[in-house]
């Protein structure tokens, strides 16, 4: 690892162990734990329609978390092996599945090593969604994991926060651009949430989120380089958490968007991908 990005990481891990934790507790009801270990609660910002069938496919869930939608995944019939660089999130994530009595099961290793760590050409579908590659200093070499993992013919389902949206935060009244459009490898973003962004007031560690801004292009040229074919690219008007409280509404679908009579941006970003066979 660079020696500009690994202390940036390691603060990384710190405050997602402390957020696992925070997280699998759920005290605020933000994740529904207990309703997707019943199998109560589906996906939140994705759709069976998005995805497809997915029974009997082995799906690689990257940057899973504590493995909630690797659950999900389970229990419509995939073989789901998740991958996160957290072992408080992985340990809680075997946990979860042993209770729930579905076959997932879980890798502790960084997202830019997948497919050193989770086998090359094994999988039908890589999954990523929702707060992923703004934690990766090379989205180029996340690309090349993702094609690494699929077998010839595998796709790729990617949804995550749009970098337009990354870059604006909220002065004086509007949300205007704050930060550059692509993030130096060497010259993270810092963040210094006390809490995370659930609503538990436990505190985090006291150092900061790095995070970097990866642009469209970036990614899908990421993915093109690696081999793989783009299939899709959707824009949307949502996102899964209320990214700047006070701006955002959440709606009856549970899905946050910004108030009528604001300008509309794009929140959120889907590609589609696939292995050629």
């Amino acid at each position: 690892m660079p020696p500009e990005t690994s202390q940036p990481l390691a603060a990384n891990l710190a405050r997602w162990n402390a957020r696992a934790e925070i997280h699998l507790a759920d005290r605020t009801g933000f994740y529904d734990v207990e309703g997707v270990v019943a199998g109560t609660r589906g996906f939140e910002g994705v759709s069976d329609a998005d995805l497809g069938p997915v029974e009997g496919l082995r799906i690689a869930h990257v940057q899973c978390h504590f493995g909630l939608d690797s659950l999900i995944l389970a229990r419509k019939g995939a073989v789901v092996e998740g991958l996160d660089f957290s072992p408080v999130a992985i340990e809680a994530a075997r946990a979860l599945a042993a209770r729930a009595g579905l076959p997932a099961s879980f890798h502790l290793g960084d997202a830019l090593q997948a497919a050193q760590t989770m086998g090359p050409g094994r999988f039908d579908m890589a999954f990523v969604t929702w707060g992923t590659i703004c934690w990766l200093p090379d989205v180029r070499a996340w690309g090349a994991q993702v094609a690494a993992l699929l077998k010839p013919g595998g796709r790729l389902f990617f949804r995550d926060c749009h970098p337009f949206a990354q870059m604006l935060d909220p002065v004086e009244g509007r949300l205007v651009p704050c930060f550059d459009w692509r993030t130096p490898r060497e010259a993270p973003l810092r963040f210094e949430e006390a809490t995370s962004y659930n609503g538990d007031g436990t505190a985090l560690p006291a150092v900061a989120d790095h995070e970097w801004i990866h642009p469209v292009s970036d990614i899908l040229g990421g993915l093109i380089a690696a081999g793989l074919r783009i299939d899709g690219v959707e824009e949307h008007d949502f996102l899964v958490w209320d990214m700047w409280p006070g701006w955002t509404a959440k709606g009856a679908d549970g899905l946050y968007r910004l108030p009528e009579g604001a300008p509309r941006v794009p929140l959120s970003l889907t590609v589609r991908a696939s292995k050629p066979a």
